[in-house]
């Protein structure tokens, strides 16, 4: 590192006007036109694929043609009826990797019909309608489900449950509900406050109540939410991030990348939020690319996102990768950090040790390269953390939630999912799919 290096972190690196163009939103919903051009290009095939990719299992082929018949009320209907969270997801689901990857129009054309971009268009035109609220909910049941986390899963639990009749009261450890989807996104992925319109959507519906400002800390809160409600769901993601385990993480300058950018997301004016001149963030997913993404937008010279692996098994998609590189964020693979570097307790650069593939092990080669920074941002993945869980009887398994592909779990009346549970992909639409999956499992339990 050179000897002149001097930290750099404060706000307003950009003149005020900058702030609104460079964290508009990074896809902009289709035009009609496009819409109906696009809609065209499917094949509407039997059996499709891309409805099978869905995880959520959305007749992409029919919310499709909907579109181009020119009812979008039919086909946001068609949507939401899989996927109640469908405008979020249209959004932030790797679409690349799921349905428009199996896409036949790959083979043709070699260009999948933007599914995606259909469905944010189908469900934006429906929010923005005069009667958005397009299901009714059934006679009440008496019923009473609690839900921890207001977080996809969560939500997705609570609403599909409140249509059936129940009564459902959400809690949630955040001032706001949404989990993820307010907190933890891109802002440029969630402009306009779609996080909160699509969540005061779902409790449309009725029958469902927020509790905020609420957690789990102890057994005595868990029985009590068991005695008192007819089922209970766990939805309340991963609160606890992994640390590097390397010296210097307590150096002034190193921070959450989920914290980074919960503080973004919530932040009224943009040009207060301070950032470094240069910035490392070190993990290989799309909170790592988010978070040197929007290090960028708000105006560091320098964004370095470090990975110790190659590219291929890096989580953030191909997609993801090529958005960091186009937004000038430098990606280097097979590094691992050896030391945060530091001066008068701040940071000052990180230390890495080169990686190599040797006999099917991470080994170092002994080569090493340091980065100045004065911004470190961790984002090599989160953890449950919550030793509630275990000491009220939940099994675990690799440190998450065990349960069936239901969500049961091996208490009786208590189901989970999302990212807390086991086994998932830590995906917003899978987090869905559990869900919409166990509130059908504790509607049968209730009603049999």
């Amino acid at each position: 590192m050179s000897d002149s290096y001097q930290s750099d972190v404060r706000p307003a690196r950009l003149v005020a006007s900058e702030y609104a163009q460079r964290f508009a939103d990074a896809t902009p919903r289709l035009t009609r036109t496009q819409a109906l051009l696009e809609a065209e290009r499917c094949l509407y095939c039997y059996d499709a694929p891309c409805a099978t990719a869905c995880p959520t299992s959305i007749d992409v082929p029919s919310f499709i043609k909907r579109i181009a018949d020119d009812n979008l009320r039919g086909s946001a209907r068609t949507i939401l009826e899989s996927n109640p969270l469908g405008g979020m997801c249209a959004r932030v689901c790797p679409t690349e990797n799921l349905c428009e990857a199996v896409c036949v129009r790959n083979t043709q054309e070699d260009r999948p019909v933007a599914i995606g971009r259909l469905q944010r268009f189908a469900v934006d035109a429906l929010m923005e309608s005069a009667k958005p609220q397009i299901f009714t909910r059934e006679a009440p049941t008496g019923k009473k489900i609690a839900v921890v986390g207001a977080g996809p899963a969560g939500l997705a639990c609570a609403y599909v449950l409140a249509r059936k009749g129940h009564d459902v009261v959400v809690f949630d450890a955040n001032a706001k509900a949404g989990g993820l989807n307010e907190y933890g996104l891109a802002s440029y992925k969630t402009p306009d406050n779609f996080a909160q319109r699509e969540v005061q959507w779902l409790l449309d519906i009725g029958g469902i109540t927020i509790q905020n400002n609420w957690k789990l800390e102890t057994t005595t809160q868990l029985a009590g939410l068991r005695k008192d409600h007819d089922a209970v769901f766990l939805g309340m993601g991963l609160a606890t991030t992994h640390p590097l385990g390397v010296p210097g993480e307590d150096l002034n300058g190193v921070q959450d990348a989920v914290d980074f950018i919960a503080t973004l997301r919530q932040a009224e004016d943009l040009s207060t939020l301070p950032v470094g001149r240069r910035v490392v963030v070190i993990g290989g997913g799309m909170t790592a690319v988010d978070a040197a993404v929007q290090s960028k937008l708000l105006g560091a010279k320098v964004a370095h996102m470090v990975y110790r692996r190659g590219p291929e098994t890096m989580s953030a998609s191909t997609q993801e990768q090529e958005w960091a590189q186009t937004n000038g964020v430098v990606l280097h693979q097979w590094l691992a950090p050896v030391e945060i570097l530091g001066r008068d307790g701040f940071v000052a650069g990180v230390r890495f040790a080169e990686q190599a593939m040797v006999d099917g092990k991470l080994q170092a080669t002994g080569r090493e390269i340091a980065f100045e920074a004065d911004t470190v941002l961790r984002a090599i993945g989160q953890k449950l953390g919550n030793p509630v869980l275990a000491a009220a009887g939940l099994t675990l398994d690799g440190g998450r939630i065990a349960t069936d592909a239901e969500g049961t779990t091996n208490l009786p009346g208590v189901w989970a999912g999302g990212d807390c549970r086991a086994g998932g992909l830590d995906l917003t639409v899978e987090a869905v799919e559990h869900g919409k999956q166990s509130a059908h499992a504790i509607h049968a339990f209730l009603t049999t």
